[in-house]
């Protein structure tokens, strides 16, 4: 039987795959099977590879001048297709966009020039390439928008140096704090997580192009070159490990989870400020939304969302984990299963940093009401460390400041309203010269990473460097 006359009965017509079948796939497990309608996404990335691959095969001999140069003439039409948004999918044919670019080519091109671009390539690789190609790309783009939102935080602070507020630990208010220490505790936490993506896209940007199905390459294509033209930044050296590692999406995906939580806790911090028990902070109605039923209500959705959306990546890295944990080695159809949740998560993430950037760049502050809820129990600490410096021991002085603060809520007064006689009762050492001043305590924390005024500078100097990588 002839390879034209096979083809002709073959039941998988169009597949890359569909010579050694004869029998019809089931619609469904076509439908299950295929990944065209989210993969598309990589169609730039394809191309790129398929433009590299060529140039490759022609400097290994398999292509001649003209073949080549009838190939990259071929892709860039189909490139040009996609960018209109012209180019047709062919439902049951194109299984993926490997499939559908190769399909198209040979359209163009004729198959017996465009059957050749394949020559020696597996979609194993191509899949795992396209990714990495595409991820990278997105990665560096979130880069710069963490760093938009860290030079936004860092100008706030700079501006709204200043502004005292409480600090709190379970919740409850503990010690004065600087608006701007505040600020900068979550940018430095936003400056680690750009640390992390950085050290994660070197890791990313590896070529797996060259290494087959999984035993490699038999033409002798210069790996060192495909990599270059695609801007890799090294190759993956075992083809086998190439074709089946997701441990680059499941650390991108494990490095978002980070930060997601960090942008869910400054979100929830800020949703709390913001109501009216707090009426610390006022979001710009760009960023808020309101109620069906209720004229009054002013909601702060869109941190509400980001602290939402957090659990929405930690559960796809946590899903995409179990899916890889026990796979044999080498390429397995399971690993499709890895796109989906990554396009989605790094959309999240893109979406989420430029919104967080968005609350912080237009958000009001109320200073005032920082200040007035602030209260002289706060300063316990303070007098505790006042006795310290009389040369008392700090467990006596702790419970010397704790037996003033039981005295002035059996009063039902402020620390600050019990008087010296009354402090002189619970402890002859203290004296007039203690003084309840909120101002004075937070600069008095100024060991480095501390709320005084030098030290919130100092970590607005550091978070400059940060965001540079100097």
């Amino acid at each position: 039987m002839s390879t034209q006359e096979f083809q002709t009965k073959s039941s998988t017509p169009g597949k890359l795959w569909g010579g050694r079948f004869t029998g019809a796939l089931d619609p469904l497990m076509t439908e299950y099977n295929q990944s065209i309608y989210y993969d598309r996404a990589f169609y730039h990335q394809d191309i790129a590879g398929s433009i590299a691959w060529a140039n490759a095969n022609h400097k290994a001999g398999i292509l001649s001048q003209e073949e080549l140069k009838g190939i990259l003439d071929g892709l860039s039409k189909v490139e040009k297709e996609w960018k209109e948004g012209t180019f047709e999918i062919k439902p049951g044919i194109d299984e993926d966009i490997h499939t559908a670019n190769e399909r198209r080519l040979s359209e163009i091109i004729g198959k017996e020039v465009g059957g050749k671009l394949h020559t020696g390539r597996s979609r194993n690789e191509q899949v795992a390439t396209d990714m990495r190609l595409w991820l990278v790309e997105q990665l560096r783009k979130i880069e710069c928008w963490i760093q938009d939102l860290i030079k936004a935080m860092t100008q706030r602070a700079e501006i709204e140096i200043d502004v005292c507020m409480p600090g709190y630990t379970h919740l409850q208010r503990a010690q004065p704090i600087r608006w701007s220490h505040w600020l900068c505790s979550y940018a430095l936490a936003f400056a680690s997580d750009l640390e992390r993506l950085r050290e994660v896209i070197k890791r990313v940007n590896k070529s797996p192009l060259g290494c087959g199905a999984l035993a490699g390459n038999p033409f002798g294509v210069d790996r060192d070159a495909i990599a270059n033209e695609l801007g890799f930044e090294g190759l993956l050296m075992n083809s086998l490990g190439a074709v089946g590692d997701r441990k680059f999406v499941v650390e991108t995906m494990q490095w978002a989870a980070e930060l997601m939580g960090d942008i869910s806790r400054i979100g929830e911090d800020l949703i709390i400020y913001g109501t009216a028990e707090f009426g610390f902070v006022k979001l710009a109605d760009a960023y808020s939304t309101g109620s069906s039923l209720m004229p009054q209500k002013k909601n702060s959705d869109s941190l509400e969302l980001l602290r939402g959306k957090s659990g929405r990546v930690i559960g796809q890295m946590i899903g995409l984990t179990c899916t890889t944990k026990s796979l044999p080695s080498t390429y397995n159809k399971d690993l499709q299963e890895s796109v989906e949740p990554m396009l989605d998560t790094i959309k999240t993430v893109s979406d989420s940093v430029r919104i967080l950037t968005g609350v912080l760049s237009t958000l009001t502050i109320h200073p005032a009401k920082m200040l007035a809820a602030l209260t002289p129990d706060m300063l316990a600490t303070d007098l505790a460390d006042y006795l310290v410096r009389k040369g008392v021991p700090f467990r006596e002085t702790h419970h010397i400041s704790g037996q003033v603060v039981a005295e002035a809520e059996r009063r039902r007064c402020g620390m600050d309203e019990l008087g010296l006689e009354v402090l002189r009762g619970v402890d002859k050492r203290l004296g007039d010269d203690f003084v309840f001043d909120y101002e004075r305590s937070v600069e008095l924390r100024s060991a480095k990473g501390g709320t005084s005024k030098s030290s919130v500078k100092e970590q607005i100097e550091l978070l400059k460097e940060m965001v540079t990588g100097s």
